[in-house]
């Protein structure tokens, strides 16, 4: 479910398909092409959004996943291992899609990404870069020509040392427990932080990564 008109747009113009579109308080002027419009009864959108105060247009959008063998090729990819908030999730799709991250993956445990909050927080991103859902960890690490770099809020190098240059996959693990320290990841790495906190956020631990990644991309 894609919630609020410049969604539904964004997923219309990446090519994903609309099932049906809900509109309420007689907004017709939304009219997506080849899909049928309803209007739904005063009240029935507030019940059935995900929001306080919905917007007066929704769409049932057919779900489109990638395999990993989908990503064969494919030189920079953030992984997410277990992650279970969504606005976690959505935000790791944003950064990733801005980083220009040719693909996201999400392991086995982690939230739904078409949970209308990740929609909804990865800002249509989730409609610009293939994503795999519920791979087993040890097979994502197992994909070939990829270096994996494993996110650890107290080992590895740091992340500033590290050469991104080439084919890289940048690992980040569940918010409360981490990535698990027998990961068979290529390296480890580390984000220094000053402060009483133990560690970052995901999503802004990944930001920070997949943005140092096309930073080095960019250098040469």
């Amino acid at each position: 479910m894609v919630e609020g008109p410049t969604l539904v747009d964004h997923a219309v113009a990446s090519g994903w398909e609309l099932e049906a579109v809900f509109v309420a308080n007689g907004n017709w002027s939304y009219q997506p092409p080849e899909a049928p419009v309803f209007e739904l009864a005063p009240n029935v959108m507030e019940r059935v959004a995900s929001t306080e105060s919905p917007q007066p247009v929704m769409a049932v959008v057919r779900r489109r996943v990638s395999t990993l063998s989908d990503l064969s090729g494919c030189t920079f990819v953030l992984v997410g291992d277990r992650i279970g908030d969504p606005g976690n999730a959505g935000t790791m799709l944003r950064s990733a899609e801005a980083a220009g991250a040719q693909a996201v993956v999400f392991t086995a445990g982690s939230v739904d990404v078409f949970n209308p909050k990740v929609v909804r927080s990865s800002a249509g991103a989730l409609f610009e870069v293939p994503v795999v859902v519920d791979a087993e960890l040890a097979d994502v690490l197992a994909m070939p020509g990829l270096r994996s770099y494993g996110t650890s809020s107290h080992d590895g190098m740091p992340y500033t040392d590290a050469d991104f240059s080439g084919p890289s996959m940048i690992v980040v693990g569940n918010e409360a427990h981490g990535l698990g320290d027998d990961a068979p990841v290529s390296e480890w790495i580390t984000i220094a932080h000053q402060g009483r906190a133990e560690s970052l956020n995901v999503a802004m631990a990944a930001t920070v990564l997949v943005f140092e990644v096309a930073r080095q991309r960019a250098r040469g």
